[in-house]
């Protein structure tokens, strides 16, 4: 693997500021392929060198850059990989001057990291560096809501059909607030079909949400698709979370009437903690205070899958609530993550699962990287041949960060 640009013996620190306005300017209609070239141009604005933008796959194992002469780098074992791992900036000395890994970080979205050539990396530039981070992290989430170039980029082998449809109505991996951070990954990411994730914040709520429709072909992704759509449809219009379940109900049954799908839909209160979930025909969720679950916290009565409520037992969906505490951890999973088998037929299992999730977030993993992990353990452990679709979804509230 080759590396990034070198820096040079060290450009003036001084900001052309009416270029630089000019690039921002003229960011806002460059086509995404532009971009390593408005980087560095950037770069040399602020009294920098060189720029180039990495950007993580689709499975979190690589660094992708933008410029496509150039190879990619491993998240697990590089400068690049740990400054996007920790979200902290690292430093590597070239001889010539200093090459800064800067995180590429949209809100709480891990994107990449921003390699930047630097004669020295002092206070100043490293705050101008950040600040080219932020920028270039705002116009690649604008731009790769319609760039194919920039999907493309980001995989490593060809994508199924209804990986495809699903991963059009997924929202980003990562979403957050100061008082609630959600985060998310599935696999196998380019043969998904029945399972889904969603999360959304609206003003001081955090709305989530697992799916898992029966089958594994397009028809199952269709039907996840539909269940994703009725509920973003019936939270947009400000439906209560008994009445956005009982429209996805309506929505199956009406389009799809031979298919159902489980979930948990929760609907977290980020300033009091109150928490408030439905569970339809899914594993329960699982509660981690002061690192241990809390064995039942969150069971509930049965309830049927979604789509079957309106032929087996019409009204509305039975809601339960409880308050949170500060730190506290909320975790939605699928059956797949939990059955996935090793060689010999032994299931990861439950213990398995939550140990693992307990000793790195005890370790000070961020959320994020804590199911990155725990995601890529998964996979080895069925050697990268999962049987099922595995989706794991771990919110927290932290409403000390303010």
């Amino acid at each position: 693997m080759s590396d990034p640009p070198h820096a040079s013996s060290g450009p003036d620190t001084a900001v052309d500021e009416n270029r630089l306005a000019e690039l921002i300017i003229e960011a806002q209609t460059s086509l995404p392929v532009e971009l390593p070239a408005l980087a560095n141009r950037c770069a040399a604005a602020l009294g920098l060198d060189t720029a180039l933008v990495y950007l993580v796959d689709l499975q979190q194992r690589l660094l992708i850059p933008l410029d496509e002469a150039m190879e990619p780098l491993p998240v697990n074992r590089s400068s690049a990989g740990s400054a996007y791992r920790t979200l902290c900036p690292r430093v590597a000395d070239t001889g010539d001057g200093s090459v800064v890994w800067m995180p590429l970080v949209d809100g709480a979205e891990r994107l990449g990291v921003l390699a930047v050539g630097t004669a020295s990396p002092d206070r100043v530039r490293m705050r101008r560096i950040r600040m080219l981070a932020d920028l270039f992290a705002m116009l690649i989430t604008s731009k790769r809501a319609y760039s194919d170039w920039l999907a493309a980029r980001t995989r490593t082998e060809p994508m199924r059909l209804p990986a495809e449809m699903l991963r059009a109505f997924l929202p980003p991996r990562t979403i957050g607030s100061r008082r609630c951070v959600s985060t998310a990954v599935l696999e196998p990411a380019y043969d998904i079909a029945g399972d889904a994730f969603d999360h959304s914040v609206v003003k001081n709520v955090l709305h989530t949400m697992i799916l898992d429709a029966m089958g594994h072909d397009l028809t199952a992704g269709l039907t996840t698709s539909v269940a994703m759509a009725a509920a973003r449809n019936a939270r947009r219009g400000g439906r209560d979370l008994a009445d956005v379940v009982g429209s996805v109900d309506q929505a199956l049954a009406q389009w799809l009437p031979d298919h159902f799908c489980t979930g948990v839909l929760c609907r977290l209160d980020a300033e009091t903690g109150v928490l408030r979930w439905v569970n339809c025909g899914h594993p329960p969720p699982l509660l981690i205070r002061a690192e241990r679950v809390l064995e039942g916290a969150l069971d509930s009565p049965p309830q049927p899958p979604i789509g079957l409520a309106v032929q087996l037992t019409p009204g509305a969906r039975q809601v339960h609530e409880t308050t949170l505490e500060p730190g506290d951890c909320v975790l939605l999973y699928t059956d797949g993550v939990v059955e996935a088998r090793d060689a010999d037929g032994a299931e990861f299992g439950l213990d398995r699962f939550t140990d693992f999730i307990i000793r790195s977030h005890a370790a000070g993993q961020r959320p994020a990287e804590v199911l990155r992990l725990l995601i890529h353990a998964i996979l080895e452990y069925q050697r990268n041949q999962l049987r099922d679709d595995a989706t794991i979804l771990l919110f927290e509230w932290r409403p000390q960060h303010r």
